[in-house]
């Protein structure tokens, strides 16, 4: 075998473990050998010694019969690495703080990943009816409150080579056609906020804002708020609350 070869092996196999990680990180619980290799089409002997190297390693754990697999905790340890040491997690960690004592409401920090927005911090509501949210959740961009401040910072074009045409569809009020969701992220820019009107979930409002850390942004702040408790005068506040936070993460310009 060549270095080229190797040097090609070598990425091949990162490539799988990667795959793999992410087909277990998406589907919890513990999943056969040939469930798994439907999945991901490896060759079978090629995927139990992958699955037997990561095991031993512990990133992926077995059953008490070895057949059956599943995420590992050495996954939660890297996570938990990764929020921890996060700049922007570190800097918005305040604000999120005080957008709970100033709303009374569920908080999130998230960052866009591809198609989605990954939570990267919480704040619970003190109210019994809230919304339940953990760090690591995946939600569609197109959906959400977070994903929509975000798109909002791409260029309409960024954003057709990045969503399909026909959106998923999560509830009876989500925005399935590109072309519409676009023209909305026109009104977000101009407003400075973006609303999710129960098209993530039904029976939940959001409003969120992107930090303008990078351009396009990556990071966002929002804030949900169940439709029963949501009144013009509390949606306004939440509204001011969160452009305020987001005014005050804004870096200011070096002086030269």
């Amino acid at each position: 075998m060549s270095a080229a070869d190797n040097g090609g092996s070598q990425v091949k196999s990162a490539v799988r473990t990667v795959e793999l990680l992410e087909y277990f990180a998406g589907r919890p619980g513990l999943h056969s050998l040939t469930t798994v290799q439907e999945a991901v089409g490896y060759p079978k002997s090629s995927l139990f010694m992958l699955l037997r190297t990561l095991v031993d390693l512990g990133w992926i754990e077995t059953d008490a019969t070895g057949t059956r697999y599943g995420i590992g905790v050495r996954a939660l340890l890297v996570g938990t690495s990764c929020v921890d040491g996060d700049e922007v997690v570190a800097a918005a960690r305040p604000a999120l703080d005080r957008l709970a004592e100033d709303t009374a409401e569920t908080l999130h920090l998230a960052r866009l990943d591809g198609t989605h927005v990954v939570t990267l911090a919480t704040r619970p509501s003190p109210h019994h009816l809230r919304p339940f949210t953990r760090v690591g959740r995946r939600l569609p961009a197109h959906s959400t409150a977070l994903g929509k401040a975000l798109l909002a910072t791409h260029t309409d074009d960024q954003v057709r080579s990045l969503l399909p045409p026909v959106l998923a569809r999560l509830t009876e009020h989500t925005r399935t056609d590109r072309e519409e969701l676009i023209a909305e992220l026109h009104t977000v820019r101009a407003q400075g906020y973006a609303a999710d009107r129960e098209e993530n979930t039904l029976g939940l409002r959001c409003f969120g804002v992107a930090l303008p850390h990078r351009s396009p942004a990556r990071d966002a702040l929002s804030c949900s708020v169940p439709v029963a408790r949501l009144t013009p005068a509390h949606e306004q506040l939440i509204r001011d609350a969160l452009c305020a936070a987001r005014d005050r993460l804004t870096p200011v310009p070096r002086q030269r």
